[in-house]
């Protein structure tokens, strides 16, 4: 029947046909597939974690190709004033810069990224092989001069892994995925830690400017008062040029600190993803601090149990874990099962035909070695564990050693230090005016006193830099500032008496 034999002819190329056009638009959707980390909270019960996973979906309209011809967005966010946030704010509020910087900078998003890819593992990994279409026919059968009938067979093959190798495969994806939100956590502990330091570097510019501005208004008076004693032949010249000198010396620091502050400014909207010389408000007048820590064991064991370096670094050894689970199924066979009709049976009884095909796992030394490769692993990210925790416990001690001792060098500037270096240079202006005290000892009382007033601010400084670093190693703020005991910062202007 020649017609039969064209007609099953092009069934078959019809077929084939559909299964390249199919395997094409399959290729193509997979190149614009949605991104989204969906949580498994059943599927995974997270070691040492209570974070939530935030869904963050990436649809198909979403998937800009970029080009390295292509401007970045950097400089649209940069120059739009509706979209800063500190647009109409008086100060600089550490909070919200730290919420900015999390929600703004690029490489959280990377995290976030990675996250997302590493989410969309586990229905790879559960997955069955794609289905096999088999074929075959004999051209010449088709002929319409062949005496014999068409001869050619269809069929389809499935493979199919021993009962649990999909789910442990499953959760090995699971665990990576818990391990790379963690990831997110962490970075977004360092993003906060950078945050407060690139905050401290601008608040302290900003004191050091106004103390420069009084002293210079100070050492302006100490001048005026030699001038008019050098006028009365009550002083030498010496004097007089003795303060233009020091004017000059405070007037050169000016311009050091004006580079400290646009280089402090340009950090801060660099991790704001935004140009570097974007106006920012200036930084609030004075910090509070706290004058209490908790104890350093419970902070100790709360970083052990609570910071997203370690909760990563469990949620990867469960990951290896379960591969050595998988690696012992590997002792298993797997399956094949396929159904095909095969007309080159010319008895019709014979033509449906069904089969199955087992590997033969008989390699075993391979399969134990990497069962062993497996175990090894699991045994050295268990060292690390252990290592990372020990490092994190070590770091916490640290910097509440280093808090305690900010702490109290805070309180000796406030209770001591500045208030004894105030009365001398009031004594020694005083001396000054009244002819007992020569020009060179008010000079050096001045002096003193601007140092003093500056490593004052600067201990502030590295108290709250510590206290960043304390917060970074615990993985959590440590405790919240409150008015009841925070240390209130002084005026710090040099005291001239009036009419002097």
């Amino acid at each position: 029947m020649p017609w039969f034999r064209s007609v099953t002819l092009c069934m078959f190329v019809a077929v084939v046909g559909i299964c390249s056009l199919a395997g094409c638009r399959s290729s193509a959707a997979a190149r614009v597939s949605s991104v989204t980390p969906a949580s498994r909270s059943e599927r995974v019960v997270a070691h040492r974690a209570s974070a939530a996973h935030q869904e963050a979906e990436l649809s198909a309209d979403e998937v800009v190709s970029v080009s390295h011809s292509e401007q970045s967005s950097y400089g649209d966010l940069g120059s739009n004033d509706a979209d800063d946030p500190f647009r109409d704010a008086d100060s600089l509020s550490l909070d919200l810069l730290i919420a900015e910087v999390q929600a703004r900078n690029p490489s959280l998003a990377a995290m976030q990224a990675a996250w997302g890819a590493a989410a969309q593992k586990y229905p790879q990994a559960v997955a069955l092989e794609d289905p096999m279409f088999q074929s075959m026919f004999a051209p010449q059968s088709f002929a319409s001069s062949s005496n014999v009938q068409s001869s050619y067979y269809l069929g389809v093959a499935q493979k199919i892994p021993w009962g649990g190798k999909r789910g442990l495969r499953g959760q090995q994806a699971d665990w990576e995925a818990s391990a790379a939100s963690f990831d997110v956590g962490e970075t977004s502990l360092r993003l906060a830690e950078a945050s407060r330091l690139a905050f401290l570097d601008y608040y302290l510019n900003e004191r050091l400017r106004e103390l420069l501005d009084s002293n210079t208004k100070a050492a302006g008076e100490f001048r005026n008062t030699a001038n008019i004693k050098y006028e009365a032949n009550q002083v030498t010249q010496q004097d007089v040029l003795q303060a233009d000198v020091e004017l000059a010396q405070l007037e050169q620091r000016k311009i050091e600190l004006d580079q400290e502050r646009e280089i402090a400014i340009a950090r801060i909207n660099t991790l704001l993803h935004r140009r570097p010389d974007h106006p920012l408000p200036p930084p609030p007048p004075a910090l509070a601090l706290v004058g209490e820590l908790p104890a350093a064991s419970a902070l100790r064991t709360f970083a052990v149990d609570q910071r997203p370096e370690l909760q990563a670094l469990a949620a990867r050894i469960q990951a290896e874990q379960t591969a050595v689970e998988l690696a012992c199924k590997e002792f298993l066979p797997d399956f094949e099962f396929m159904g095909r009709y095969d007309r080159f049976w010319t008895d019709k009884e014979q033509r449906g035909q069904v089969g199955m095909n087992v590997n033969m796992p008989l390699n075993q030394s391979r399969r134990h070695a990497a069962m062993q490769e497996r175990m090894f692993q699991v045994r050295k990210m268990q060292s690390e564990f252990d290592q990372a925790a020990d490092n994190i416990r070590n770091d916490v001690q640290m910097a509440y050693a280093r808090v305690q001792g900010g702490l109290q060098t805070v309180k000796i500037y406030d209770g001591k230090i500045l208030p004894t270096a105030n009365q001398n240079l009031v004594a020694a202006r005083n001396g000054y005016t009244a002819g007992t005290v020569d020009f060179l000892r008010l000079i050096e009382a001045q002096r003193e006193t601007i140092e003093l007033q500056e490593k004052h601010q600067m201990a502030i400084a590295e108290l709250h830099r510590r206290w960043a670093e304390l917060e970074r190693a615990v993985g959590a703020p440590v405790s919240v500032p409150s008015d009841s005991n925070s240390i209130v910062v002084p005026s710090e202007t040099p005291v001239i008496p009036e009419g002097s």
